[in-house]
């Protein structure tokens, strides 16, 4: 079901999705939270950058390894503010590595 929900065109439903996850997270499984943030890593909304991110974190405070493999991946081309939501509990020279590897968008020239 947090499957369906993930692909919904809706977007509180979506959230409901990656945020759920933290039920399974909390008993220890972490493998939903993590394909369920692979699906919602293209997403356009604010929100679900944000619960992702937090999602993220939260499965990597129960299985590190896991999250650095996902960060591995995913990192450079993962909505910056999932990514520094998911680094948030990592230490500054980790968070900073990851940090450096998603590139900045140009800034936009003054216009006179």
């Amino acid at each position: 079901m947090l499957y369906e929900l993930a692909r919904s065109p809706n977007i509180w439903e979506r959230r409901t999705a990656i945020v759920s996850t933290g039920y399974f997270i909390r008993q220890g499984d972490v493998d939903d939270s993590y394909r369920i943030a692979v699906l919602l890593l293209p997403d356009d909304q604010d929100l679900i950058h944000k619960a992702t991110g937090w999602m993220l974190r939260e499965a990597g405070r129960k299985d590190r390894p896991q999250l650095l493999a996902f960060l591995d991946a995913h990192a450079a081309t993962m909505p910056r503010i999932t990514l520094r939501y998911a680094v948030e509990h990592l230490d500054p020279e980790q968070r900073a590595w990851y940090m450096r590897r998603k590139p900045t968008a140009p800034r936009a020239r003054p216009t006179r």
